[in-house]
C-alpha cells in the first residue's frame, strides 16, 4: 500500500493551514454563551479591526464570503435600487446575479476577463448621475478567476464623491494580502473569508461596515433573517453571536489572527508582492504568457495560459506526480489556463516547489530546454531574495 502523499494546497482557497491552527482547530468544543467564548470574540473582534484598519463594526458570520456579501447587498438596499455592479471575472459576474435576484436596478461596468475595471468609467456615470438614484457600487477588489487587483482607492475615491452612493466590495482574496485600510479609503461594506489570507478552513466570513452603511440598513427593505447584520451587531456588544457559530473556527481564526499580527501588516503584504513577482517572472521565463495585464497582478494569484496545451490534463499531471493541487480556469477559461494561489500560508519553499513542478512538466513535454527550467528557478530566486 503507498504512502499517502501530502497535497500541496496552490489555489486561491481553500489554503494552506499553519500546525498552531490546526491545533486550536483540534480543540474541544466550548459553549458558544460561555463566558470562554465572549472572551474569544471578543480578541477576534478586536484582531479583526487591527487587520481591516477600521474602528468600525467587522462582525463574523459562519458563512461563505458570498454569504457575507450577499449579507452586505440585502442589509443595505432596497428593492428597485439603482446600483454600479464591476463586472471583469466570474466573481464579478456573480454579484450581479445576486444583485438581479433581489431586484436591483444594475448598471454594469465590464471589462475583458484578464483586464482591470477602467476607473474613470466609474467616475462618468457616478457624476452623471445628477439626482442621487445611484445607490451603491458593486465591485471585486481581486478577481480570483483571472488573477486581476482592480483600482479599488481610486474608485472608491470616485463614490466618495459621489456622496450617496456605498462601496460594497468583495475583498476576499485581498483581504490579509494586500493593503485595503477600510477607514483611509472609508469604505463601506467591505466582505472576506476564512479560506484565504485568514489561514484557516472554510467556514467563517467577515464583514466590515461603516456608519454610513448602518444608517442605510435603517431604509432597506430587502428580506433578511439569518443575514440580518442588525442581529450580529446587538449580539456583538456583548461579544455573542445571534445563531449557533462554528465554534472551533474561532478557535483556529484567534490562533491565525495572533499569527498575523505578530508578522506585522506591511510584511505580510511584502511577502505576498515578492510571491507574485517570483511567480509571474518564473512563468515567463518559462515561455508562458499571463492571462493578466501586467500592470494589475494580483497579490494572491497567477493565471497562466497553456496555448496548445490542455490546463485541465497539465493540472491533473503536476498533481499526480507531484502532490501539488493547481487551479483550472472557470467558465469559458476552462481548460486554457491554470491558476497558481500564493495567498496565506505560502512561503518561499513552497514557490520554488511549485516552479520547479511546472517546469519538469514542460521539460517532459518537450515545450521548454532544461535551460530554460534552470532560468525559471533563478528568475523566482532572485525576487524571493530582492524582496
Amino acid at each position: 500500500m503507498a504512502i499517502q502523499q501530502k497535497l500541496s494546497l496552490m489555489i486561491p482557497g481553500p489554503t494552506p493551514v499553519p500546525e498552531k491552527v490546526l491545533q486550536a482547530l483540534s480543540k474541544h468544543p466550548i459553549g458558544h454563551r460561555s463566558k470562554e467564548f465572549q472572551e474569544l470574540v471578543a480578541s477576534t473582534t478586536k484582531n479583526l479591526q487591527w487587520l481591516h484598519q477600521t474602528q468600525n463594526d467587522v462582525l463574523t458570520i459562519t458563512g461563505s464570503g458570498t454569504a457575507a456579501m450577499e449579507a452586505g447587498i440585502i442589509n443595505t438596499l432596497s428593492k428597485g435600487d439603482k446600483v454600479i455592479c464591476g463586472e471583469n471575472g466570474k466573481f464579478g459576474e456573480r454579484w450581479v446575479q445576486v444583485a438581479k435576484e433581489f431586484g436591483l436596478e444594475v448598471i454594469k461596468i465590464q471589462s475583458k476577463w484578464g483586464t482591470p475595471l477602467n476607473p474613470e468609467e466609474f467616475k462618468k456615470i457616478l457624476e452623471e448621475d445628477k439626482q442621487k438614484e445611484i445607490k451603491a457600487v458593486i465591485l471585486t477588489h481581486s478577481e480570483t478567476s483571472t488573477g486581476v487587483i482592480n483600482d479599488l482607492e481610486t474608485i472608491s475615491s470616485y463614490i466618495l464623491a459621489h456622496k450617496k452612493a456605498l462601496s460594497i466590495v468583495d475583498c476576499v482574496t485581498s483581504l490579509g494580502a494586500c493593503n485595503v485600510p477600510v477607514d483611509k479609503w472609508q469604505l463601506d461594506i467591505v466582505a472576506s473569508g476564512s479560506q484565504k489570507g485568514y489561514m484557516i478552513p472554510p467556514g467563517l466570513s467577515f464583514i466590515a461596515i461603516s456608519q454610513k452603511a448602518w444608517e442605510a440598513a435603517e431604509k432597506s427593505n430587502l428580506p433578511k433573517f439569518y443575514l440580518n447584520l442588525k442581529s450580529y451587531r446587538k449580539s456583538l456588544t456583548s461579544n455573542s453571536n445571534p445563531y449557533t457559530p462554528a465554534v472551533n473556527l474561532v478557535f483556529a481564526l484567534d490562533e491565525s489572527l495572533k499569527m498575523m499580527r505578530a508578522e506585522g501588516l506591511d510584511n505580510i503584504f511584502s511577502r505576498h508582492k515578492k510571491h507574485k513577482l517570483a511567480m509571474s517572472n518564473a512563468m515567463k521565463a518559462l515561455d508562458l504568457e499571463l492571462f493578466a495585464d501586467e500592470k494589475c497582478l494580483s497579490p494572491s494569484i497567477t493565471a497562466v495560459k497553456t496555448g496548445e496545451i490542455d490546463a485541465e490534463e497539465f493540472r491533473k499531471t503536476i498533481k499526480n506526480n507531484f502532490d501539488i493541487l493547481l487551479a483550472g480556469g472557470q467558465d469559458h477559461m476552462k481548460g486554457k489556463i491554470f491558476r497558481i494561489g500564493h495567498l496565506g500560508y505560502v512561503n518561499d519553499r513552497d514557490i520554488i516547489t511549485a516552479v520547479s513542478a511546472i517546469s519538469n512538466t514542460l521539460l517532459k513535454l518537450g515545450k521548454i530546454t532544461a535551460q530554460q527550467a534552470g532560468e525559471a528557478l533563478v528568475v523566482s530566486s532572485r525576487y524571493l531574495e530582492e524582496n
